[in-house]
């Protein structure tokens, strides 16, 4: 139930470039993006639809007008009763003293008037008619005679025309297919660029790239005295060390282009895509040269060669080699600098590493308290913060936090803040955030009973009492019975100084402290639990490396028996890659065993002599869930037990 060491990085999100425009566009080789042929069919018919339903309403939504004959016309103006006659062709429209019409047709040789008399209208009875005659003739009359007809004619040519687009549109992306999908980001766009102090904890990191930063200002001073600048810098350390943002910073403090995508881009199920790509990509940055190319997680493509089955590789390693290749070409005074980023340089082919590739590498470390101090001010910018937030205690209490680390924390913080409608962020949020990270959220609807309650309430009192009473451990910061994430409950210990080094005695001593909840749940209860499973595999894998890895065995001696590898994974199992013969893996097992078993006897000490204060710490968990570091110094002082101090410590 120990919080153990390895945590989720979360890495902000980077943007793909700027809204300005900027000449690099030109180089981009970018197509744009058609929809899919389904949903653009249905558009085109949904349009053909609106169309053919607004034209009916218009031609239709006219007046309907009473046709009879022509004999009924001449009736009524016999009687007066018509007032006007509108003639267009051979179509004629009466409209009577009332108001209404009526429409007939009239022979198309014989007139109007001669037409009336036939059907026995006097020329004094005409004459008391007003008779106006249309001009069939013009754009309009034809246009609208003439619509039914075109308008389907339009649309189904419309349509084609559609499809013969999207058709070509795809054929254009096929041809791109091996063109570069790097991202730009223009130096001129102020809402991308990122500089030096934007980039915190890594000091040295960014003393080794300023002569990088220089090259690419005034590239000829170097050249003129012979100096050739590395083509390329590996940037590696843990994930969330800020490789990526270092990258950034460069090419803003430079002032240059920036062309960055992840190795993985490069890859096709198609031979031969990734090493177009990468001459596509090579050609873009010498265009805008002085540049930066970065490639992320150049692992995806450096890997060793030669490790296919089968071929199975033969597109990655095409695409390595035409790294290598564009790496070391012809153009010694070429200004495009080449940087990448990996978590896994022993994996890499050697060809990228010798000189005139990427000979400049440069290690990011997770950084440490001032560093975090500096990270957390950064993220701490645009965020209200309370009066009683300290960042300088938040920075004590996350060592081994990366920079993605303290920048989830932060965010954490607000988030906590926001939920409980605070316009301020305060120092309590951000210590729950330190757990939340660590640990995962607390999970509130995992109820405890009473019994299960009690046991965890002694598992995590004999960890915090061991480590109190041990005096190489690192002393207890808070105790908690509440879950979070897959713990039931957790001790947090905090070492009172940041080493580099660890002692076989400090070793020693934290796998006692492991199995102190092991022993604690023994000796109270006379059973054990499935609790202890984590502390049980963490301190075994400790004690292993103190065997194999680092020669602290007093029997096997000074000698590394095991690399970092350890175990090699085939089929998702472990398979045993040792060096070593039979009987040398008998003498780990026991070795392994007899520090297990001694730091064993060292808790159940420790539990037995000081039973009083276990049951005083489980008693006051049981009552308040949480023990805050003051707090439990308090229990042990009751108990006699001298908390540990930074100038007291044994070194």
């Amino acid at each position: 139930m120990e919080p153990t060491k390895n945590k989720k990085k979360v890495q902000p999100k980077q943007k793909n470039g700027g809204n300005k425009k900027s000449p690099l566009s030109l180089f981009s080789g970018k197509v744009p993006k058609g929809g899919q042929f389904f949903s653009n069919l249905v558009t085109a018919v949904l349009i053909f639809l609106i169309i053919s339903t607004v034209y009916s309403m218009v031609v239709g939504g006219k007046d309907k007008v009473e046709e009879v004959a022509i004999s009924t016309i001449a009736q009524s103006i016999v009687k007066e009763e018509v007032k006007s006659i509108t003639v267009e062709g051979d179509v004629i429209t009466a409209e009577y003293v009332d108001g209404s019409k009526k429409t007939s047709k009239k022979e198309v040789e014989a007139s109007l008037s001669q037409t009336l008399v036939n059907y026995g209208v006097s020329p004094e009875k005409l004459a008391l008619v007003a008779v106006e005659v249309k001009n069939e003739s013009g754009f309009g009359y034809w246009f609208l005679n003439l619509l039914p007809f075109i308008l389907p004619v339009l649309l189904i040519i419309v349509f084609f025309l559609f499809l013969s687009r999207q058709v070509k549109g795809s054929g254009m992306q096929a041809f791109s297919f091996g063109q570069s999908k790097a991202r730009i980001i223009d130096p001129n766009d102020a809402g991308q660029k990122v500089t030096f102090k934007d980039v915190a904890g890594a000091k040295e990191a960014k003393e080794e790239l300023v002569e990088i930063v220089d090259f690419l200002r005034s590239p000829q001073k170097f050249l003129d005295i012979g100096a050739r600048i590395p083509k390329g810098v590996l940037l590696m350390g843990a994930p969330g060390t800020g490789k990526t943002l270092l990258a950034r910073a460069v090419a803003g403090e430079a002032n240059v282009p920036f062309f960055h995508l992840s190795g993985s881009e490069f890859v096709e199920m198609f031979v031969g895509v990734g090493a177009s790509r990468v001459r596509d990509l090579f050609k873009m940055a010498k265009k805008a040269a002085p540049a930066i190319i970065f490639v992320d997680e150049i692992d995806a493509v450096g890997r060793v060669r030669g490790g296919g089955v089968g071929g199975g590789n033969d597109e990655r390693e095409q695409t390595l080699n035409q790294i290598l290749v564009e790496m070391d070409g012809f153009e010694p005074t070429e200004k495009v600098i080449v940087m990448a980023a990996t978590n896994r340089p022993d994996v890499l082919d050697p060809a990228l590493l010798r000189p005139g590739r990427f000979d400049r590498r440069v290690t990011l470390e997770l950084p440490d308290r001032e560093g975090r101090e500096e990270i957390l001010k950064i993220h701490a910018v645009k965020k209200p913060l309370a009066e009683d937030v300290n960042l300088k205690i938040i920075a004590e209490r996350t060592p081994g936090f990366s920079g993605a680390d303290l920048y989830s924390l932060m965010n954490e913080g607000a988030i906590l803040a926001a939920r409980e409608g605070r316009k301020t962020v305060a120092q309590f949020d951000f210590i729950r955030a330190i757990e939340k990270v660590m640990l995962g959220p607390e999970r509130k609807s995992h109820i405890l009973s009473k019994e299960e309650k009690k046991v965890t309430a002694y598992h995590e009192a004999g960890h915090a009492l061991v480590a109190s009473v041990l005096p190489h451990a690192d002393p207890v910061h808070k105790i908690s019975i509440i879950a979070r994430g897959h713990a039931g409950g957790y001790t947090l210990k905090l070492p009172l100084e940041e080493t580099r080094l660890q002692s076989k005695k400090e070793f020693l001593d934290d796998i006692a402290m492991s199995l102190g909840g092991y022993v604690a749940e023994e000796s109270v209860f006379g059973d054990v639990t499935t609790g202890p499973s984590n502390d049980l595999q963490v301190s075994t894998a400790l004690a292993r490396d103190m065997v194999t890895k680092y020669g602290m065995s007093d029997k096997l001696g000074p000698i590394a028996l095991e690399g970092n590898g350890g175990r090699a994974l085939f089929g998702g199992r472990g398979v045993d890659s040792r060096d070593y013969s039979e009987d040398v893996s008998a003498k780990i097992d026991a070795e392994v065993s007899k520090i297990m078993n001694d730091a064993f006897a060292r808790a159940r000490e420790v539990c037995t002599t000081h039973r009083k204060a276990l049951d005083s710490i489980a008693d006051e968990l049981i009552a308040k869930e949480s023990i805050e570091r003051e707090d439990f110094e308090n229990l042990l002082i009751l108990n006699g037990i001298k908390p540990k101090r930074k100038e007291v410590v044994e070194k």
